[in-house]
């Protein structure tokens, strides 16, 4: 009897010796599998979109893979809620301090990203906000972005963005492209207009009608040269003053092309602010032209919008300027058009980390 105890014991022992042996290798097994998972698998790719504004890019990229299966995370924020640092010893990614996030979700939420990725959506100079010191942080570490980096600094001076139409203007002529004619003076003393009145006067990187004033005559710019005698680190530029029927908006986002006519309705002279009538129209071939003729400006402009006047008068159109990344978008189309941001985006991206 005793030995027939001893001998179950012994059975006993090694079965439950087994079945702990079998479930330890099924364990390490799997582990083993997940960790083979978790390195074949990249982290997502995080985007950062700079867009202070009501628009949610982490609902518009929800769900979004890359064709390698690869995940996107989407960090939303404003320029005056980050700080950034970077060097060049080892990952060359930006750190990107996010002070407070543009989304609700994650509103009072403090974080440290490292993008991948920018997508720049609001001006990075305004009247009220200088960030072109964030810029350059990005740009010192060379994160991939739409548009490009370059293009949005060059973009902020408007004498350089100004001098580019003007360059092809002379190669194409007024009937193919024809300019608003500008008078350019690095300062005070050197303001020396003799042209047009009535004029009209943009100190610096003027911006969505500040910063600009009708001139009647050649009395009112002695008094305004006094004025920006009291700036001494500002330029001017100098045009004359169109009275306009409307404006008009040629919109380019990768390859979707809209045209809108904006006509005033609150009086005005400034037709770019106050009350306003939105329409969008057919694209006319000539205006294809100029955001052809526009889109390799500095380096390549993946979003721009070319902005015209029609005169009144005569009918003849004018270009007034050209905006880049942060062009705002005709509420009943931004939707689809903020789609279409996102589209090209993922494009990029793919192109870039598809492998």
């Amino acid at each position: 009897i005793a030995q027939s105890l001893q001998s179950r014991q012994i059975s006993k022992s090694k079965e439950m010796m087994w079945k702990f042996t079998s479930n330890r290798d099924h364990k390490v097994k799997n582990c083993v599998t997940s960790m083979d998972k978790s390195a074949s698998s990249p982290p997502p790719l995080v985007i950062l979109v700079i867009q202070a504004d009501k628009y949610d890019w982490s609902g518009l990229f929800s769900g979004t893979r890359l064709n390698n299966g690869r995940e996107v995370n989407v960090v939303q924020v404003g320029w005056q809620d980050i700080l950034i640092h970077a060097e060049s010893y080892s990952d060359p990614r930006p750190i990107v301090e996010v002070r407070r996030s543009a989304t609700e979700i994650a509103a009072a939420r403090n974080m440290t990203v490292r993008p991948d990725f920018v997508l720049i959506r609001n001006e990075v100079l305004t009247p009220s906000f200088d960030g072109r010191q964030l810029l350059s942080g990005l740009m010192f570490a060379n994160v991939p972005s739409i548009n490009s980096l370059q293009s949005i600094y060059r973009c902020n001076d408007r004498a350089a963005m100004m001098g580019y139409l003007h360059s092809i203007n002379r190669q194409l002529g007024d009937n193919v492209f024809p300019v608003v004619k500008q008078h350019f003076a690095s300062g005070s003393r050197a303001l020396m207009y003799g042209y047009t009145f009535p004029s009209v006067v943009k100190v610096g990187s003027a911006h969505a009608g500040a910063g600009k004033m009708q001139i009647a005559d050649h009395h009112q710019m002695s008094d305004f040269r006094s004025v920006l005698a009291m700036m001494p680190k500002e330029h001017c530029l100098v045009e004359p003053f169109i009275e306009g029927a409307y404006d008009l908006r040629i919109q380019k986002i990768g390859p979707h092309l809209r045209a809108f006519r904006r006509t005033n309705i609150s009086g005005e002279w400034k037709t770019n602010t106050g009350t306003s009538l939105m329409e969008e129209l057919s694209v006319e071939p000539r205006w294809v032209v100029w955001v052809e003729e526009t889109k390799s400006m500095f380096g390549g402009l993946d979003i721009l919008t070319v902005d015209a006047i029609v005169e009144e008068s005569t009918g003849k159109e004018y270009i007034l300027e050209v905006n880049g990344t942060s062009s705002g978008l005709y509420p009943d189309c931004a939707n689809e058009d903020n789609n279409h941001i996102r589209d090209l985006v993922v494009d990029r991206l793919n192109e870039m980390f598809s492998f």
